[in-house]
């Protein structure tokens, strides 16, 4: 008998399983389904998994199916089944063996609005092109910028979605591909058991409150888990809750005096490494902290503070480590006074009262593999 699709129960995403199976759990979201058979009488039998499907309903958001067909053969690994790389729009074409996807979100006539994340996108896209040779049409933009007309550059989930599949598709050896998202971060609650403080992480695209959010784990399956030998994947991701965005197995713990640690995000039940290349992510924040929006550092511009703290270093100080690049970073961060930080309403009141004269966010690293951090050189 043929494979078949079937829809998970959970994120409503489309699966190819074997014909064989009638209990199944998504790769992406962890939700556990079990089809009830076209003939005859149906009973279902237990599943252990069952409770986790009922409270997984209360993550607070709804993902929807992707539109385009799904493969005809199916990918399984030890912790279920997952959706395999969609036919990407056929405007997105890779570029030689640099790409970047960037993606700013403003949000406009929100009461959450940002100001500074379109201005990243342009500054990060100049960064890539004169200071790592980045070719221009290698270079995927996906902004809410006013200006931008193309519905399939908006940083609509769906865009998101198929930019990071566009971003690895046919990666090989020797191949450098980065992720920027500056935006709007935020944390649901994990049920399953792989997150070591009990929260997933996710991005919020531009219609995120009817499309819903982007989970680390989604982002990590897409990005991560295909990851060639040979090929190696920067993030940068400026936003809250952004420290493990990309649910690397590890993570730099780092004191202010310099001193690290690599602590060990592995999770038996979930497989968060590579096919062979190297991950990093340099985030925001930590987990648990929220990341902001400010002029303190530009002097003009609002920019993210993640962002423009990283560009600036790389750009004083070319040939540093990952380490020193990290310290820089948080010593721009934290010396930097600021009177507003650029939000509207009264959450801007409220974050200056918590966060008083200094920015306090911490810049973090995270990795598919640990090395050491003051030896190894950044470079893109």
């Amino acid at each position: 008998m043929a494979n078949r699709q079937e829809r998970c129960n959970q994120c409503g995403r489309i699966l190819v399983v074997p014909p064989e199976v009638h209990v199944f759990e998504c790769a992406v979201c962890h939700g556990i389904t079990q089809i009830r058979p076209t003939t005859g009488s149906w009973t279902p039998s237990y599943n252990p998994f069952h409770h986790i499907k009922i409270a997984g309903r209360f993550r607070g958001f709804v993902n929807t199916m992707m539109t385009s067909s799904v493969h005809s053969n199916y990918g399984t690994n030890n912790f279920g089944y997952y959706p395999q790389p969609q036919s990407l729009n056929p405007s997105y074409h890779a570029h030689g063996s640099k790409r970047a996807l960037l993606c700013g979100i403003r949000y406009h006539g929100k009461s959450y609005r940002l100001k500074g994340s379109v201005n990243d996108v342009k500054c990060m896209n100049y960064f890539l092109i004169k200071e790592f040779g980045f070719p221009t049409d290698s270079i995927l933009m996906l902004t809410d910028d006013r200006e931008e007309s193309n519905p399939l550059r908006i940083p609509t989930k769906y865009n998101i979605q198929m930019g990071l599949r566009w971003l690895i598709e046919n990666s090989q050896s020797g191949d450098s591909v980065v992720f920027h998202f500056s935006g709007h971060g935020t944390q649901e609650m994990n049920m399953y058991g792989d997150e070591i403080d009990g929260f997933d992480e996710a991005i919020c695209p531009v219609d995120y409150e009817e499309q819903g959010k982007i989970l680390d784990d989604e982002i990590n399956a897409t990005i991560v888990r295909p990851l060639p030998r040979g090929a190696k994947l920067h993030a940068i991701i400026d936003a809250c809750h952004s420290g493990t965005a990309l649910d690397l197995a590890f993570v730099c713990n780092m004191n202010r005096e310099g001193n690290y640690t690599w602590e060990d995000h592995r999770c038996l039940r979930t497989n968060k490494g590579t096919s062979g290349g190297l991950a990093i992510s340099i985030s925001a924040c930590e987990d648990g902290q929220t990341s902001v929006d400010t002029s303190a550092l530009s002097g003009n511009e609002v920019t993210g503070a993640l962002t423009y703290s990283f560009i600036q270093t790389v750009q004083h100080e070319p040939g540093l480590s990952y380490g020193r690049l990290l310290n820089a970073m948080r010593s721009t961060i934290r010396g930097t006074k600021t009177g507003i930080v650029q939000l509207n309403g009264p959450i801007a009141s409220l974050l200056n009262r918590l966060l008083g004269p200094n920015l306090r966010q911490e810049p973090q690293l995270s990795s598919s593999e640990m090395f050491d951090v003051y030896t190894k050189r950044f470079a893109l």
